[in-house]
């Protein structure tokens, strides 16, 4: 052997032994902000995990981790597999006792739905609990890469919304054009509420094209009165009350509104609550569902 092979052979030995000074150790940790501000450190994908409101069922659905969901509310019926999930109560009583025995690594609930004092009670117990409060598609947007973000499914999510997106750009495309239309989203009959401009709800009116007679209102979800209802006059009435089943039950209610124009012309409609009360990533189909509604009926 020469002696540049000896040297070689050194330099590789010290290399091999030697520990390198100040190498860091790299740092798997994820932190995510929710949308109460939270900063949560996510180490592992967390293994078992429990939605708090129907919205949050779908979002695990459609990005295909319910394999991981193993308790949801009773009113989470979206796909229809989720009814068959473990159930721990509704949006406002949970059953603590069952979410213990349940053992979850994680807990999503929602701002709109749930309540503080469930939120403090599973944090007390040192649960991990994701807060989501999507009220606009944009938020929508957010809960869907956030949940990604969890579970490392990053680009299943950012297809699904370029998908979502192209569809709603459709939607409005048809729409932009068209004469102007004044609608109410009636929420609730007795007493009367409408959904507001700052709403979920809003945002499928803005993707038709249609201007909401609440769209000055910061209030989200305001109360009205008859009159007024009367004053505005809205050219187009949209709910999602199951006990209205023709213009003759809101006429028994307000016979006064006889002279609106969506009761003149025959343009009051029904659309589906699930469909169109749950801020999720039904959003693109329920904005398509009012277009056709809205235009093939």
């Amino acid at each position: 052997m020469n002696s540049q092979f000896y040297i070689f052979l050194i330099i590789t030995i010290c290399f091999l032994t030697c520990e390198p000074e100040n190498v860091e150790t790299i740092n798997l940790t994820k932190t995510l902000t929710d949308d109460l501000g939270n900063s949560i450190a996510i180490d592992t994908v967390p293994g078992t995990i429990i939605t708090l409101a129907p919205n949050l069922t779908e979002f695990i659905y459609e990005l295909d981790l319910q394999k991981n969901l193993i308790g949801n509310t009773l009113y989470c019926n979206y796909p229809e597999e989720a009814r068959s999930i473990t159930k721990i109560g509704d949006l406002l009583t949970i059953d603590l006792e069952k979410i213990v025995t349940l053992k979850p690594d994680m807990i999503f609930i929602t701002v709109e739905g749930n309540t503080k004092s469930n939120f403090t009670k599973l944090k007390g117990l040192g649960y991990t609990v994701f807060v989501s409060n999507p009220r606009n598609f944009k938020g929508i947007k957010k809960t869907t890469m956030d949940i990604a973000k969890i579970f490392g499914v990053e680009k299943a999510a950012e297809s699904k919304i370029e998908i979502w997106q192209k569809r709603i750009d459709l939607v409005y495309e048809k729409c932009k054009d068209s004469p102007p239309r004044k609608a109410m989203f009636l929420i609730s009959l007795n007493p009367i509420i409408l959904a507001a401009k700052n709403t979920f709800v809003n945002g499928f009116l803005q993707v038709n094209n249609i201007q909401n007679i609440t769209g000055d209102l910061e209030i989200n979800y305001p109360f009205f009165n008859r009159e007024d209802v009367l004053e505005r006059n809205p050219g187009l009435i949209i709910h999602t009350l199951e006990n209205i089943n023709s213009m003759n039950d809101l006429l028994d209610a307000y016979p006064e509104w006889s002279s609106l124009d969506a009761i003149k012309n025959n343009k009051v409609y029904y659309v589906d609550p699930d469909l169109f009360h749950r801020p999720g990533p039904r959003f693109a189909k329920a904005a398509e569902t009012l277009y056709k509604t809205l235009n093939y009926q």
